[in-house]
């Protein structure tokens, strides 16, 4: 799968993606609205639809399950609703949301959608009662009056050991954030899952696993990849994401491009990226330099992949990367 980045020409950009051998599309709570992307490449067909990931918390689950339902119903049972968390000062001081225990809060939440989900699709009376979520009213009137043969299935984002472990007890597939490496997904979030699972009494087969892997495709155009080093330079300023860069004796970079960013030096961030960092956590280089570093890093662990870019990909760059995946 790979990325759509906004509305005006999402169903023109859906057909060149599928064209080029791509799975399926998915979006990300950006500059646009993550659903209506997929509203419209769910005309384009033949084509698998994602979010990944829509914030949770600001949205209320009832809104989530419309919109759940009606793109399964749009995309013949091809949808997949993956949620994430963000971190608390985008959900506090972006959204105006509350944050706080938030693997209970998401915990919560998904409990609340599967109780939604059953009340349309068996006429049973809808009675959820949690600490942050309560749904105890479902008239006939707000039900969807055609349900699709499959509820579409919920898959949570996460990196941290206590969301990855909740993950892999209650959501049918694990969204691995794209900022990571093939150490941190194998040394670090496998082992969450399987503590996760067990805890839970369930087994592999329970649990589908999604690598997000940012890629960039070496061009005259991108000869130092320099936006995907300001794309690793923003996300390695968060303090959520300092564990990966702990992992690689990186740690002590993240405090260093905190304080640049609160200085709003955001050019100069990219700099401090070096070669090592970019290619451990981007794939970078030719189609095939970036398959092949896709397939090292997800082998016997992925149930699928997603491409994350910085910036549209070229279709026949999209075409070239799927055919050295597929062989």
């Amino acid at each position: 799968m790979t990325a759509l980045f906004g509305p005006t020409d999402a169903i023109e950009r859906a057909r060149v993606l599928r064209d080029a051998g791509a799975s399926g599309v998915f979006t990300f709570e950006g500059p646009h609205d993550v659903f209506a992307p997929l509203t419209l490449a769910s005309t384009v067909g033949g084509l698998d639809l994602m979010t990944n990931v829509a914030i949770a918390f600001p949205r209320n689950p009832i809104h989530l399950a419309h919109q759940a339902i009606d793109h399964q119903l749009l995309s013949g049972g091809r949808f997949t609703l993956g949620l994430g968390t963000q971190i608390r000062t985008q959900i506090e001081k972006r959204f105006g949301a509350e944050f706080d225990r938030p693997v209970h809060r998401m915990t919560e939440l998904v409990g609340a959608l599967r109780a939604i989900f059953a009340a349309w699709s068996t006429g049973e009376p809808l009675n959820f009662q949690g600490e942050y979520y309560r749904h105890t009213l479902m008239t006939p009137t707000f039900a969807p009056r055609t349900m699709p043969e499959k509820l579409p299935p919920i898959y949570l984002g996460a990196l941290g050991p206590r969301l990855t472990r909740a993950t892999a007890a209650v959501a049918d597939g694990l969204l691995v954030m794209p900022f990571g490496s093939k150490r941190f997904l194998h040394e670090v979030t496998m082992l969450g899952v399987d503590d996760g699972l067990s805890a839970a009494g369930r087994s592999r087969e329970d649990l589908a696993i999604v690598p997000e892997v940012i890629v960039s495709v070496v061009s005259d155009e991108n000869p130092d990849h320099a936006s995907t080093r300001q794309l690793l330079a923003f996300y390695g300023s968060t303090p959520a994401y300092k564990p990966v860069l702990d992992v690689h004796g990186w740690g002590d970079l993240q405090p260093e491009l905190r304080a640049l960013s609160k200085q709003g030096r955001w050019q100069e961030m990219g700099t401090l990226i070096d070669d090592d960092v970019l290619h451990t956590i981007a794939a970078c280089g030719t189609p095939k330099e970036v398959a092949a570093h896709i397939v090292d890093r997800i082998d016997g662990v992925a149930d699928q992949v997603c491409i994350y870019q910085p910036g549209p990909i070229e279709a026949d760059s999209l075409a070239q990367i799927v055919d050295a995946l597929a062989g």
